[in-house]
């Protein structure tokens, strides 16, 4: 069996600097990173985008490490976003991970070391997306026992209660009009947006 090393890990840098400083870090496959200056969305990476090229200037793409399986460049973008940081984290980068609000909790007791913020949402990010792509390959709904067991997502846990990270999960979900629970089955089924 063939291991799919087509990924890579890319920076968009902004000329102005010198150095140039990257202001983006992302994984992809093919041309994945040209796709962001082809039509720049409308995040602060969009908007710096269309600022560098309103000012005469070429975004610089860079790919960083190249023939990388998924997981190893999912790996080393959250490293990356962590060592350089976001904006709403007093960093570099423009990439969204932090949830509005997060950013500034805070307690003069606890340690935090730097880019685990970044980390956890990285990670949270991809829990989010795996349990909405479950729920809408399941037209009829989905339990959380279900996204637990089936996702890997069960806690061995010494206490009763196994599936509260697929719960909370699926919880920011339905918040996020994303998923909602069909009262007669009591699963939960993907919004059609």
């Amino acid at each position: 069996m063939s291991v799919d090393s087509s990924y890579y890990v890319y920076a968009l840098k902004d000329p102005r600097q010198d150095p140039a400083l990257p202001f983006y870090v992302g994984k992809g496959t093919g041309i994945r990173s040209y796709d962001h200056l082809v039509k720049p969305d409308e995040s602060r990476k969009g908007a710096r985008i269309r600022e560098i090229e309103a000012e005469g200037h070429q975004v610089l793409v860079t790919r960083l490490v190249d023939s990388l399986t998924e997981i190893q460049a999912l790996r080393l973008e959250a490293e990356l976003i962590a060592a350089f940081g976001t904006i709403d984290s007093g960093g570099l980068l423009t990439n969204s991970v932090l949830p509005t609000g997060l950013g500034a909790k805070t307690r003069a007791s606890i340690v935090l070391p730097s880019g685990v913020k970044e980390k956890a949402q990285l990670g949270l990010s991809l829990l989010k997306e795996a349990i909405l792509e479950f729920a809408k390959a399941n037209p009829k709904g989905i339990s959380n026992s279900e996204a637990a067991s089936l996702l890997g997502l069960r806690s061995d846990y010494g206490g009763g209660s196994k599936d509260y990270l697929s719960y909370s999960v699926i919880g920011l979900l339905m918040r996020e009009g994303k998923l909602e629970r069909d009262g007669a089955s009591r699963k939960h089924v993907a919004r059609v947006r």
